[in-house]
């Protein structure tokens, strides 16, 4: 029996950075999203259909799935 062997982990550091990179962009769409709520629930507040909310966040959301669904395929 071997007891010299390394352990095989499933990703290498290539991996965790492409996830740490996909996080950060899935934190960042996330909070493009947020806000724009009312103080006074009697006031429609137009600003929840702003291009920033509507086009720009869910992009980014799904930029980072993308980057995350990488970093798991990817080979060592």
């Amino acid at each position: 029996m071997n007891t010299d062997a390394q352990p095989q982990f499933a990703f290498n550091r290539s991996n965790y950075t492409w996830l740490g990179v996909g996080i950060g962009l899935l934190i960042v769409g996330y909070l493009l999203m947020s806000g724009g709520g009312s103080e006074d629930p009697e006031i429609f507040d137009p600003s929840i259909f702003s291009a920033r909310r509507i086009s720009l966040a869910p992009i980014v959301v799904l930029a980072g799935y993308g980057v995350i669904f990488y970093a798991i395929l990817k080979k060592s």
